[in-house]
């Protein structure tokens, strides 16, 4: 069984200072959020930005000042920024992030339009196309979120006809999202029987499923997403005071079950990504 790959997602879209004060904002916050996941065992930042009045945005220049900002922090971590960006934003908005520099060595590709909460997050196949093409013009490599069991069926046909980057493929299963796939075992384990075989996976457990979510994804042999954009607190009624204490309980969940954590570099190798210069 490899090394557990761990990813921080440490601030999304919809959460605010309002929900957990220490939800970053600002470039310094969202620096000291990344080091704080990293030092505690992250090997890779899956990334949002916002002004500093907490609006999300996609603009390439703010994104460019944060990932240059962990840069000099979390020098080895593989930085994955979002092309989700928020609901109602453009696909055009959303592509923004891959225009930094040097060129990300992932982001994220949504696979299908889904419910989210009261709002709609809008994935049109028009729109994937035009991300898989990005990504395959720049040679960055997608990790497939999956809010859906429908999700799957969708990427594996497009890499088919080569629309998206095919093999070796890196998915993200999302479960627990309102209006979307329940974060059980059964649909876990149903998503990961899916997909291709030499295939990587993470699993991600929205609000309280985050931690038995996790749980199952370290005895099963796949990866684990956690940090405030997924869940606030430690435990029912204990806001995390940093993204650290999140990606801390994960190692300490996979210690007690034998699982050892992969470091950036070792992460890379997994992923089949180049080694970092």
């Amino acid at each position: 069984m490899d090394k557990l790959i761990i990813s921080a997602c440490i601030c999304g879209a919809e959460v605010t200072k309002e929900n957990n004060p220490a939800v970053p904002y600002t470039v310094e916050e969202i620096a000291r959020e990344a080091k704080s996941a990293y030092d505690a065992g992250a090997a890779l930042i899956h990334l949002h930005v916002r002004w500093d009045d907490g609006t999300p945005t996609q603009d390439t220049g703010r994104f460019q000042e944060c990932v240059d900002a962990i840069r000099k922090v979390c020098p080895d971590a593989i930085i994955q920024p979002s092309t989700g960006g928020a609901v109602g934003m453009t696909d055009l908005e959303r592509l923004a992030s891959t225009e930094i520099v040097p060129t990300p060595e992932m982001a994220t590709l949504d696979c299908g339009t889904c419910n989210f909460g009261d709002e709609v997050f809008e994935n049109t196949m028009p729109m994937m196309r035009d991300f898989g093409k990005r990504m395959i013009e720049n040679n960055i490599k997608p990790e497939y979120e999956c809010f859906e069991m429908g999700h799957l069926d969708t990427v594996l046909n497009m890499a088919k006809k080569g629309q998206v980057p095919g093999a070796p493929m890196q998915f993200n299963f999302v479960l627990g999202v309102p209006g979307c796939t329940p974060a059980t075992v059964q649909n876990l384990a149903w998503l990961v029987n899916a997909i291709p075989a030499g295939s990587t996976w993470t699993a991600t457990g929205i609000g309280r499923h985050a931690f038995t979510l996790a749980a199952h994804a370290i005895a099963m042999g796949g990866n684990v997403r956690v940090g405030f954009e997924d869940n606030l607190n430690l435990e029912r009624g204990v806001p995390a005071k940093s993204n650290g204490e999140l990606v801390a309980k994960v190692v300490r969940i996979a210690k007690e079950l034998g699982r050892e954590i992969a470091t950036s570099a070792e992460a890379r190798e997994i992923l089949g990504l180049k080694p970092r210069k």
